[in-house]
């Protein structure tokens, strides 16, 4: 019972219904999060350690850079999630977050570092 209360916890704030929908086909760099959701790290990293200890998220970190994927859920919380997927696919904010994912760019190599990968290419592990 406190599983799914958890998930249902995790899915009650906008912010990580639009990082869980950013993550759901592969890893991304944090910082491509921030560019499209047009705020702070510390406020993702937040939502982002919101959903890890949900266990809806898996993080790996290169360098500097940390790296989110969606985990595999149970066969009952990945349907819960395929739906709230389906829903919000039509909401105008995912729309222009998807559309904003397409064009942004990092610039690690500011810091000495190649670039972070793209979006849905990471060797994150969804177990």
């Amino acid at each position: 019972m406190s599983e799914i209360a958890t998930l249902f916890a995790a899915l009650a704030d906008p912010t990580r219904l639009r990082l869980l929908y950013l993550v759901k086909d592969g890893e991304i760099c944090v910082c491509f999060l921030q560019g499209v959701l047009q705020t702070n790290q510390p406020k993702i990293s937040r939502h982002l350690a919101y959903l890890k200890r949900a266990g809806l998220v898996a993080a790996r970190k290169e360098g500097k850079w940390m790296h989110y994927c969606l985990k595999r859920q149970p066969a009952d919380s990945q349907k819960l999630l395929q739906q709230a997927f389906d829903s919000l696919a039509r909401a105008p904010q995912i729309r222009s977050d998807v559309q904003r994912l397409k064009n942004i760019r990092c610039c690690p190599s500011r810091y000495g570092i190649s670039d972070p990968l793209r979006p849905g290419t990471g060797k994150c592990k969804a177990a």
